[in-house]
């Protein structure tokens, strides 16, 4: 089947997502995205085994995790809360958000939401528009990941929206990829408030890795500085991955100070095209299945 007709077809699968339970609905989805059949009884690459996950990975924990409001406490027991953005106010709708009461600068999110979906961020008030930040919350609210792309932990999140402090702007990601502790490389993310991200890996002693299509284009002798912090950050990762086959841990260095992220079980919801097939199947020998 050629590329055309699966992207066809794969938009009509998930506009009839309700129709088909989990496991049948993410066989089609995943031969649809990726044109190659998804094998349960034995994942081998990081994709195929992501699919997995989903299925068998369910404990009410991971509810809690991927809800950016409660897993603040988590993390403040696990790491310590100087790790953790100051949260600034909460609401079930977006007509209850009091922006009289917020500073000049502050983050608004869902709680539940992927990517930036959910996510507006005010660098001036007196030039925000409210409206228009009123009616983003509200569309957020009303998208759910589970039923796209069958991510169970975010089947019960119950959904309000919040506001953060600011943290600054241009912020550079640091995207762990930690097997059960093992924390193997970090996904540099830049350039995501301008349009198009650009994501570079690199190893604990800062090379550069070649490991998705988009890495190739970097010319020889890429780099981008060191954070100060990056050991440290490798520290932290290991230290929240433990127990779980695979979560990307996500982090911020900034002015030489700390931030948690987020837990980020199922990057790109395991329809990922851009790694090398080599690192694909490099990542799914790293999670072990066994472990769960």
């Amino acid at each position: 089947m050629n590329k055309h007709l699966r992207g066809l077809l794969l938009r009509i699968l998930m506009r009839c997502n309700k129709i088909f339970s989990d496991e049948r609905y993410l066989k089609m989805l995943f031969y649809l995205a990726m044109g190659y059949h998804l094998d349960m009884n034995n994942p081998q690459t990081m994709n195929e085994k992501l699919q997995w996950l989903k299925i068998h990975q369910r404990d009410d924990k991971f509810t809690k995790l991927v809800d950016k409001l409660k897993v603040k406490d988590e993390v403040s027991r696990l790491i310590g809360s100087e790790y953790v953005a100051q949260v600034l106010g909460v609401w079930t709708s977006p007509e209850e958000i009091d922006f009289d009461s917020l500073p000049n600068r502050f983050v608004l999110k869902t709680n539940h939401s992927g990517g930036n979906t959910g996510v507006i961020i005010c660098h001036d008030k007196s030039h925000f528009d409210i409206c228009q930040a009123r009616h983003k919350m509200a569309v957020s609210l009303k998208t759910d990941i589970y039923p796209q792309y069958r991510e169970w932990p975010y089947k019960n999140v119950e959904k309000k929206i919040f506001a953060e402090e600011y943290l600054g702007k241009n912020l550079i990601d640091y995207k762990f990829y930690c097997f059960d502790g093992d924390v193997d490389c970090v996904m540099v993310c830049l350039e995501r408030q301008e349009g198009e991200s650009k994501f570079y890996f690199f190893d604990r002693e800062w090379n550069l890795l070649r490991i998705n299509s988009r890495g190739k284009a970097a010319p020889k002798g890429f780099t981008i500085p060191k954070p100060k912090n990056i050991d440290r950050l490798f520290e932290l990762a290991s230290i929240m991955s433990k127990g779980f086959p695979f979560v990307r841990m996500d982090f911020y260095d900034i002015d030489g100070k700390c931030y948690f992220g987020e837990y980020t079980f199922y990057p790109a919801s395991g329809f990922d095209p851009n790694y090398l097939p080599e690192t694909d199947r490099y990542f799914g020998e790293k999670i072990h299945l066994t472990k769960i």
